[in-house]
């Protein structure tokens, strides 16, 4: 009982101050990720500066909760709610209307999911699972993607409370203050996300970046900043150094370091501990001291309007791109975007952000439960609009839609509606569910096979990234028809090299093609289907790397044959987002052949092992001058790179012709 009564006695002196500096640390913050999102095309750590000051204030909070007595979670959460959910709402709304008019339809569906995890606050997830799902990786940047960060704000909002509880129910039990074994907690916390998110990130980055476990540690930070910042002894110049150190930090962090590529990890460490440092430094006392320049009316003005103005700058910064066909915005453009986003901010806090706070109760309640309920309505007619549109035109396979057989002389009708449809062209992939797959060894990718009524003639093995595995659109109905059967050892951006390709330092993806490559030792197939070049771009930048030749010596070795075929052109731009705006066989839209493919192919410069075979599609997806991106009323590309599964299927009589030229089967 001894530690209750000192819980009491220290709630007096616990009483919550008006931090007017906290509130420029908001403002600072969110002017960085503004600026940075719209004029440099950068990640600033400001997020993360957000994580920080949300575990501060909520820990504080419930810290002084806990000295009064039983925290009350519902209470808490419906304040909570009352504070997140009404902004959030009425942004994803106006998201809805904006996208539906101004996205190309190819964008449609990916944004329907991502509008619906950020209304569930669980967009963090559908990101992560994006990062490591290749197909889905290719998808352009969603007008709610900065959603990630609020759905790591929620549901930490939903379990920091409990686990609060259940210390100060632990404390309570053996008669201490909540207050002293709050701390190691936090601390426990803190080193454990900590550890987690430097070894995840240094092992899957994209995954660590929207991971919630992660970012714990951010929160916690804040946390036990809240419950021992005031023990801290500083003098007024002290506080005025600590104070600046940590501005110029922040502001600098985002022009020094690569944040997207390498936060969170130990890297998250330089914004938390700027952050730390100002919140730290305090009301200075010093007349030069930062907070001075934070806790001035205007700057206080835009941290009450942070929240707001995060919601709004980038669905309209992406809109803006969108709608104007640029990839940046000017310093007038962009000024534009941020005033508009001012404007949405300030009308946002007044008219919604405060009436909800004020009336935090079963009125406010109902409210968010209709404007939910109009969102998921708004969803659904959009997402049937979307089936709709996908489902009216005719199947693939008939003569209205030759594809690469255009090429070759077939008649088009050019007056016949495109396969396939604009709206689910970013899904158009080579689909295996019907396959039989199986993990390879400790692999998330697996081994799959096509499944055959009996023992198949011919075993071919399509090995390497998502440009191998787009051939299995052609190669598939050949082996079905003659009896042989394809399996594919498909791992996204990593060639079948001896040495990671994309990514030099991807240990991960080198352990896959080993393994991969002894998987192919042990199955010893008719024949190996995989690439022969690699990032066929303008300016003639297409390769045949060392290790793909390495690699087809050592299947020399094992006396299996290899079919090595010539990479398709990557562009600078999403091909479908070009035809919506540009129109049906625009030539802006494709590329001149002779700017990505040289007259010699890049192989011949290798000494080639005799058990390789070459075959160049180049006549498959470009005529004699250009390289279209509609080809015989089909969409040659799903993304900025990748070939539709439908117009890969059109491809089946030319790379069937070859197997017969080069194998006799």
């Amino acid at each position: 009982m001894a530690g209750l009564a000192r819980s009491r006695a220290r709630t007096s002196e616990d009483r919550t101050r008006y931090r007017p500096e906290l509130q420029g640390l908001r403002a600072l913050a969110v002017s960085l990720v503004v600026v940075y999102h719209v004029w440099l095309n950068r990640v600033s750590g400001g997020v993360d500066v957000f994580f920080l000051v949300s575990g501060f204030l909520l820990t504080g909070q419930l810290a002084r909760a806990a000295g009064r007595g039983p925290i009350t979670l519902r209470a808490l959460w419906r304040r909570m709610a009352a504070r997140l959910l009404p902004a959030a709402l009425v942004v994803l709304l106006a998201t809805v209307v904006a996208a539906a008019v101004i996205l190309p339809m190819g964008r449609w569906f990916q944004t329907i999911r991502e509008l619906a995890a950020s209304a569930l606050f669980v967009q963090n997830w559908q990101l992560a699972a994006d990062a490591v799902d290749y197909a889905a990786g290719n998808n352009t940047a969603s007008v709610v993607q900065h959603f990630w960060s609020l759905s790591i704000q929620g549901q930490v909002f939903l379990a920091w409370p409990v686990l609060v509880v259940l210390v100060v129910l632990g404390a309570r039990r053996v008669s201490a203050d909540p207050r002293d074994c709050l701390p190691p907690a936090l601390l426990a916390v803190t080193v454990l996300s900590l550890l987690y998110s430097v070894a995840l990130t240094a092992a899957n980055q994209p995954l660590a970046y929207f991971h919630t476990l992660t970012r714990l540690w951010e929160f916690a930070l804040g946390g036990l900043l809240a419950l021992r910042r005031d023990r801290v002894g500083l003098n007024p110049a002290t506080r005025c150094a600590a104070g600046w150190a940590g501005v110029i930090g922040l502001v600098s962090c985002g022009l020094v370091m690569p944040v997207a590529s390498v936060f969170p990890g130990y890297a998250a460490l330089w914004p938390t501990a700027c952050a730390a440092l100002i919140l730290t430094a305090g009301a200075s006392g010093h007349p030069l001291g930062a907070d001075r320049l934070l806790s001035v009316r205007p700057v206080r003005y835009l941290g009450d309007l942070s929240y707001a103005l995060y919601l709004w700058h980038w669905p309209l910064l992406v809109l803006v791109l969108v709608a104007t066909g640029q990839e940046s915005v000017g310093l007038r453009d962009g000024a534009m975007i941020i005033g508009v986003s001012l404007l949405l901010a300030a009308l946002t806090h007044h008219l919604v952000e405060l009436p909800a706070l004020r009336q935090a109760g079963v009125g406010s309640g109902r409210a968010l439960v209709a404007a939910s309920g109009i969102l998921v309505l708004a969803l659904a007619v959009w997402q049937v609009i979307g089936i709709a549109r996908a489902s009216i035109a005719d199947q693939p396979g008939d003569a209205s839609h030759p594809g690469a057989l255009a090429l070759a002389g077939a008649e088009v009708d050019a007056s016949i509606e495109p396969l396939p449809p604009m709206v689910a062209v970013s899904d158009d992939w080579v689909r295996l569910d019907d396959w039989s797959c199986a993990p390879l060894a400790r692999f998330p990718s697996d081994v799959c096979e096509q499944p055959v009524a009996e023992e198949p003639q011919r075993r071919i093995v399509v090995v390497g990234d998502s440009h191998a595995n787009q051939l299995i659109g052609a190669l598939a109905p050949v082996a079905q028809r003659r009896g042989w059967q394809v399996i594919t050892l498909i791992r996204g951006a990593c060639p079948f090299s001896t040495v990671s390709e994309i990514e030099p330092d991807d240990t991960d993806c080198l352990a896959w093609i080993e393994a991969a490559a002894a998987e192919i030792a042990d199955r010893q197939p008719d024949a190996v289907l995989t690439l022969a070049t690699r990032d066929a771009r303008s300016g003639l930048t297409e390769v045949t790397p060392r290790g793909f030749v390495e690699r087809w010596w050592r299947l020399h070795e094992l006396g299996v044959p290899v079919l090595a075929v010539r990479d398709n052109p990557r562009f600078d731009f999403s091909v479908p987002d070009c035809l919506a705006q540009r129109g049906r066989y625009a030539p802006e839209c494709g590329v001149e052949r002779s700017a990505v493919y040289a007259a010699e192919p890049p192989w011949l410069r290798w000494d080639i092992p005799p058990n390789v075979a070459f075959l160049d599609l180049t006549d498959q997806l470009c005529d004699a001058v250009h390289c279209p991106a509609e080809v015989g009323n089909i969409v040659v590309y799903m993304d900025d790179n990748h070939l539709t599964a439908t117009y890969a299927a059109t491809m089946e009589p030319a790379l069937e012709r070859y197997l017969d030229d080069v194998f006799g089967w």
